[in-house]
This record gives structure tokens, sequence and C-alpha cells, in this order.
């Protein structure tokens, strides 16, 4: 436990240092805040522990940006990011980030300052009722009254930050409310006067057990023994971040592997490209009779379709998330899968090879974008002729594929492009990031700055380092659609001293949402009305929106001018203009 500092003369100030040097302890890493009166103590404590060199700060103007910007950082480190903010409406402000942290089991610890209890209830500024605002969302919700004259209660301080780690990282649980990772908040009370000048910090304790190494917590629940089935009719179906468990299912049970783009499962000899078609087909996806499903599948109408089969059999593994997706409510919901048999059989290699081949001779006949050597061969024109050719949705998607290694990180925001992705490229062992939890455009630019930051400092094996490495090793890119950058467009601000990443922001402008052109009402709605409510065509120039948040711009029109811009420097906003 650290050493409590001398006393400051802010009641506050002294309980914003004790709690920052627990949750250090604690394995936090980074503090991400925006400015706020309330909130000032911790505020002006974590810059002191960053001018240490004991925790990383990420101040943000906005709070949803702040938000998303802690989830991506958690995301990549596997450890829970603070986020700070001042009361009233700023805490509302962290809502999107906290669902989606809630819905994909990332750990978030909220630090919300406060009214003490004699102001609230009375119509005083900046007062609401923080302890309600995130309702079920939270693993753990502490409302801390506000410090006292009498000092800082140390071992209470040490328990309460524990306590929010270990909720965070999912670590505890009931029988009614499964383990999962997931946003914490401390809602701390602070009265006047609310900061004091920077005191001593406590010395920096022992790190507790497991913190700082990032982790998936032990989650209470069954083991389901599976057997390799006589008669081959297994498909194991890894959604978002099912991770490399569901490859390793795929191949020890014999089974086609249908991975999505952000599944973290998208490689091995068992993965089968275009499956939607597959699913579609009575002689594969007719004859399936069990489905093993891996992580949150969210990208098409055929594997939901193919769960609710009354002759199918599912079995969900829950990981950590708290709800299994489960579309028939009639599943095996489990925590993970013992699998037992050989599925070496002549049966069972026919049974892959067929799903594995047909896919892969659907992706290669596909013609919506054929390579650079078919169009050669076909067109008789020089490669300076190809490169001209203006780019497609597909030919987008592959570049970025392609240019993306295991020491990058792609990003993919909720947009059309995504599900382009899901269908075209092949398999790759590579980390591949989206908010699919549920799947809103929200935050995108913000969470990818998040990852770019955690994956870039140094690494993340064993706890991220607390300096920012010119040698980490790596790019990210993020792949949005115009709508989602524009929803987002504050998150694209860095203020003055803040860290910036080798990012590259890749933006497919299509004039407005075409993703709905997908929709059933799109047939029948009027042109005018679908175009005004559902598409939502913007005039915005990129260029002048990138220059005024102090980013590089191209415009990348042709295939040539797209390989150049991917390949050319960070901190740029690259904007590929796509037909409707």
């Amino acid at each position: 436990m650290p050493t409590l500092p001398a006393p400051s003369g802010s009641p506050a100030t002294d309980f914003a240092v004790v709690l920052l040097a627990e949750l250090q302890a604690s394995g936090v890493r980074d503090v991400v805040l925006s400015p706020g009166s309330r909130s000032q103590a911790l505020a002006l404590a974590a810059a002191e522990f960053e001018r240490a060199g004991r925790l990383r700060l990420h101040v943000r103007l906005d709070e949803r940006s702040a938000g998303f910007l802690a989830l991506g950082l958690a995301i990549e480190s596997g450890q829970p990011t603070a986020v700070v903010t001042t009361s009233g409406t700023a805490v509302a402000n962290l809502h999107p980030a906290v669902l989606e942290a809630h819905h994909s089991g990332v750990p978030l610890i909220l630090l919300t300052a406060d009214r003490p209890d004699e102001m609230r209830g009375i119509g005083s500024n900046q007062t609401t009722h923080q302890p309600r605002l995130f309702g079920e969302a939270l693993r753990l919700l502490r409302d801390v009254q506000a410090p006292s004259d009498s000092g800082v209660d140390a071992q209470y301080v040490h328990e309460l930050a524990r306590e929010a780690v270990s909720a965070a990282l999912g670590r505890s649980g009931s029988p009614d409310r499964p383990a999962a990772p997931g946003p914490v908040q401390l809602n701390v009370a602070f009265r006047e006067p609310l900061s004091a000048p920077a005191t001593t910090l406590p010395t920096e304790a022992a790190p507790a057990p497991g913190a700082g190494t990032p982790t998936t917590a032990a989650l209470p629940g069954r083991t389901a023994d599976l057997r390799v089935d006589e008669v081959p009719g297994t498909v194991v179906v890894a959604g978002h971040a099912a991770g490399p468990r569901a490859e390793e299912a795929a191949r020890l049970l014999g089974a086609p592997l249908v991975a999505e783009v952000s599944s973290g499962a998208r490689f091995g000899p068992h993965l089968v490209p275009s499956y939607r078609q597959l699913l579609d087909d009575p002689a594969f996806g007719g004859a399936v009779r069990r489905v093993v499903v891996f992580g949150h599948p969210t990208l098409t109408r055929e594997i939901p379709a193919l769960l609710k089969r009354a002759d199918v059999e599912v079995v969900v593994v829950r990981g950590g998330v708290p709800e299994a997706y489960d579309p028939s409510r009639s599943a095996t919901v489990v925590d993970d899968v013992r699998i037992e048999g050989d599925p070496g059989g002549r049966q069972h290699r026919g049974w892959v090879g067929s799903w594995v081949h047909t896919g892969r001779a659907l992706l290669s006949d596909d013609d919506a974008a054929p390579d650079l050597e078919a169009e050669q061969s076909e067109f008789l024109r020089s490669e300076v002729d190809v490169i001209r050719q203006p780019v497609t949705r597909r030919h987008l998607v592959e570049a970025l594929w392609r240019l993306t290694w295991p020491h990058d990180r792609l990003i993919l925001g909720a947009s059309r492009l995504i599900r382009e992705a899901d269908v075209a490229v092949t398999g790759k062992k590579i980390a591949v990031h989206a908010n699919r939890g549920l799947a809103g455009i929200d935050g995108t630019i913000a969470t990818a700055t998040g990852i770019a930051l955690a994956s870039q400092a140094g690494g993340t094996s064993g706890g991220p380092a607390l300096d920012w490495a010119d040698g980490a090793r790596g790019i990210s890119r993020v792949l949005v659609g115009d709508l989602t950058l524009l929803h987002d467009a504050g998150s694209l601000l860095f203020g003055e001293g803040e860290a910036r990443p080798r990012l590259q922001i890749v933006v497919g402008n299509d004039g407005g949402g075409t993703i709905f052109d997908g929709l059933e009402v799109a047939q029948t709605a009027p042109v005018d009305a679908m175009t005004r409510v559902q598409l939502t065509p913007q005039p915005v120039s990129f260029e002048h929106l990138a220059r005024a948040y102090g980013w590089d711009y191209v415009r990348a029109s042709t295939r040539g001018e797209l390989e150049q811009a991917l390949a050319g420097p960070t901190g740029t906003v690259i904007e590929v203009p796509l037909a409707r």
C-alpha cells in the first residue's frame, strides 16, 4: 500500500492522490480526462503522476471522445483505463462508450466527480442523479462520500481501488450475473476547497498480484464436452472478438470455420471465404447439424438464420461478455468447450475441404473487382493504365488488408465497408478491431486513436511501458465511411502536449449512409425522402476539416493514388471517393 503524502490542505486533493496511486498499483496505466471544476483534484493529481512517469495522461475536450479514447486504450492493452469527468452532463456524455464497453466486455473505470450530499436534490448547478445514469451497464457502482478534514482512510481507498479493478476485469461475479469485464463507476463527491497545490506523491507500492498484465478473467460457468461428430455436419462460427480459440476449435472438430473480419480468427486451413453463399446453399448450409459459436456475429443475416433452425444444435461459447449471442433463445451456453475425438478421417477431410475449396472458388470468381493481373491479361494494357482505374469498395478493403501486418492495427468503422471487407478479404492473422458490441458509429476515430496509442506505447505484453517509445513497431489505419467520420469529427483534435500515434484515417466517401441502400424500404420509399432522412448526404470538405484539426490530407481517386497514399506518412486523412 502506498504511504500517505503529507496533507495538502484540501481533502479532495489528498483523496485524489491516494486513489490514483492505488489504481496505479492495481494495474491502471492510462488516465483520460476532460477539463472541469468539480474534478480538478483528480485532474491535477493525474498531471503530477504523468510528470513522475507513473501514469500516461490523455486530455480531450469532449467527454464522448474521452470515453471512446479510453475504450480503445483498454481494448488494446487489456487493462482498465480510468476516465475522469466533472459532474452533470459531462458524465452523461460517457454513456455511448459505457454501453459499448458493457456489451463488448471492455474494462473501464469511470471516475466521475459529484457534489456532496448536501448539494444534491436542491437544484444545484451541474448536479443530477449520477449514480443512476448507467443502469445495468456497470459491473460495479460505488457512490463515494466526500472526503473529510479527518484525513484519508488509506485502507478504504486501497480496498476501493482493488475492488474497482477486479470488477472491471471481470474477476468478480454472481450466479445471477456471470462475471465479465466491463465498466465500473466510482462516483466521488468533493467539497470545497476542490484542490490545493501539488503535494508529494505517495511512494510507489508494489504491484498487486496480476497488476499490469493484460488478462481475460476466468469466468465462472461450465465447459461443454464436444465430440467430433461421426457424420460430419459441424460448423464453427467466429463472430467479433472470438479470438484464436475459434480457429483452434475448428481444427480440433474437423469443421469449416466461418469467421467474420473482426473475429481475430480469420486465418487457418479451415477458413471458408464467401461463406454467405455457402450458408444459403442447401448442399452446404442445409447439411449443417451443429454450430459452435464464438464471439458476437453481427455482419450477416445468414448466421442468425442458421442458428434459429430447429434441426441445428447450437453451442455458444460466451467468452468475456455479459450476454451470449443466442438468437434462438435455445442454445447451450457455456464458457468453454473441451473437444474429444479424431477429426482426421476421410469424411471430415472431405467435409472441410468442400467448404474451403468452394468458398475460395467463389471468391476468386467474383468479378466485382478483378486484380491487376486479370485486368492486364484481359485488356492487354500496361500497369500504368490499370492504376488509373477508379477505386472500388472491394479494392479499397483489399488494399488495406494487404498492407496490414501483425505489428499493425486495422480498425473498421460501422459502415458499409466493414461488410465489404467481410465479403472480400482472405485469411490473415492480423489484429482487426471494430466497435461491434452495439455496432454503432459512435466514437470510431477516438477508439482507433486509443488502440493506436496503446499498441505503439512500447507493447502491451506484461503491461505497457510508460514512455512513448520511438521504436515501437507498427502503424494503425482506421477505415470509415463519410458519416462515421463526421459523427466523431471532434476526436480529430489533439491538444497541446498530447501524444499523437502513427495513424492514418481512410474515409470512403460515397455521399451519405449508403448502407441503408440494402434495406427493403429502399425499394419502396420515395427517393427524396429516403435521401433526406436515411442517406443524409453532407456537403463537407474533408480537406478543410482535416487541416483545421492539424491533419495532412490526400485525395485518392485512383488505385495508384490510393496505393501511394497508404504508403505515405501517418497523421493523414485519406479521402477515397466511391460510387453509390
